[in-house]
Order: C-alpha cells, then structure tokens, then sequence
C-alpha cells in the first residue's frame, strides 16, 4: 500500500455503546490530499464513527483499527490523537464559561504546535485575518467559548478552530446540521481554504447541500454499521432523488465500491 493510500484508515471496525452494537465491521481508507464524504439515514452510526475516532470514553471499540500515518489511534488518548494532528469539529459544541475564544484557542494552538507554535502578536494578528476570512465580528474572540452562541456561531467556531490549529485530518460530524445558507457558505469556504495536498477530510452528513459547496472525491453510504455502497460526487444528487431505499435493495448488507 503506497504512502497516500495509507494516510488515514479504518479497519474492520466494531464498536458499541451500553453493550449495543453500533459499527459492525467498517473499512474505510482516505489517501492524503482527499474529501471524503459518509452520509446515512438516523441510527446508522455516522456520529459514533466520529466519536470513536478521538476517543469518546463512551464507546467501547471490540474489534479492528484506526490507523493515522501508520500509527494505530485506538491506542492514542483523545489529547494525543489532537496533538498528532486529528481534529473533529462537533456536532453540538459545548459551552465553557469562563474562557475567552482567544485564550481557548492560543491554549489549543500551543498543545497541538509544539515548538512550532506561534508568539502571541503573530498568533492574534493570525486569529483576527481567520475571523476576517469567517466573516465573524472581531469582538467574537473575547466572549466566553460557546456561551450564549447562536446554533451558526458555534459552528463558526468549530471552523475557526480548524483554520486555527491546521489539522493534518479533520472529521466534520454534522456540522451543518440547522444552519441556514448564508453560515453553510460561511462553514464550506472555511473548509475549502484548509483543503489541499497536505491535508485529509471525512466529511459526515445527513444531507446533500453541504456536498453542493464541499465537493467530495468519494462519497460512502453507510447503514446499519457498514458502508454498503461507494461512489464519485455522482452519488450525491442519486441520493437526493432517491433516498437510502434504493441503496438498500441494490446492495443490502454488502460492501460494494461503484
């Protein structure tokens, strides 16, 4: 397997939640410099799969791996897989009262860079060109993390951290789930700004739009567990028209790649 084909991988995972099975047996590989997007209806595991991937201590994983450059993220602790260059931008961020936006990210910025973290001028005038390019007010930085945010400014948030801290991989689980089309486009140029050769992308969704300003180069239909079905950005507009029932009589319980 060559060095891109081995970027970011998942093998024959098997994981589950208050002794449920969740993952049944997921493959997954997502070579360096590529999109991919993982779609499925409610209960098929999307946001489980993303959990797992930075260490949810709530999910128990029984059986397989998740291999990141080579080294196996199961036996990472949450910090260590952030400080290894995994990101996840969340669903349903979390309020921290207390702690400035600024301060929260420059404490992320330096536990994740190292010796190549930034002064403090360069990371702020850095910061302020990020929620310039966001198009978020510049007194956005000193409010608490989270607190009081809209559901768009919290997702806003979770891009500003992906601008912030340059993830070598990012796992976005549903972050445009109630946003309108403004802060969808506000979320897709944050994202396509960081897309490149250097950098690897899961993009996880219920829904189609997203994919119309995030193109993926492979598109997964995932269901009960496993991805049953793998497509090009085709896949997308067939899914639109025809919902999840057609994946299911073509292909069952099958992984097939189309």
């Amino acid at each position: 397997m060559s060095e891109a084909q081995a970027y970011f991988e998942i093998r024959n995972l098997h994981a589950e939640t208050e002794d449920t099975p969740i993952l049944k047996g997921l493959d997954l590989t997502i070579s360096k410099g590529e999109t991919h997007a993982l779609m499925g209806p409610n209960g098929s595991g999307k946001s489980t799969l993303a959990n797992v991937i930075m260490g949810h201590p709530a999910y128990e994983v029984t059986e397989g791996e998740i291999l990141f450059k080579g080294e196996n993220l199961l036996e990472m602790e949450p910090e260590e897989r952030a400080q290894a260059g995994v990101f996840l931008a969340f669903q349903y961020p979390v309020s921290v009262p207390g702690v400035s936006v600024a301060k929260f990210l420059k404490s992320a910025h330096d536990a994740t860079h190292g010796e190549s973290k930034l002064k403090p001028a360069e990371f702020l005038k850095e910061l302020r060109e990020n929620i310039k390019y966001l198009d978020i007010d510049d007194a956005f930085i000193n409010r608490f993390l989270n607190d009081g945010f809209s559901g768009g400014e919290k997702k806003r948030m979770e891009i500003l951290q992906m601008l912030t801290l340059k993830p070598q991989f990012a796992v976005m689980d549903e972050t445009d789930s109630g946003l309108d089309i403004d802060a969808l486009q506000v979320v897709a140029k944050g994202v396509n700004k960081l897309t490149g050769p250097n950098f690897g992308l899961l993009v996880i969704t219920h829904y189609e739009r997203i994919l119309r300003y995030i193109h993926p180069d492979h598109l997964h239909v995932l269901i009960d567990g496993k991805i049953v079905h793998t497509g090009g950005p085709e896949l997308v507009k067939k899914l639109e028209e025809n919902g999840y029932d057609w994946v299911r009589e073509q292909f069952g319980q099958e992984v097939l790649v189309g």
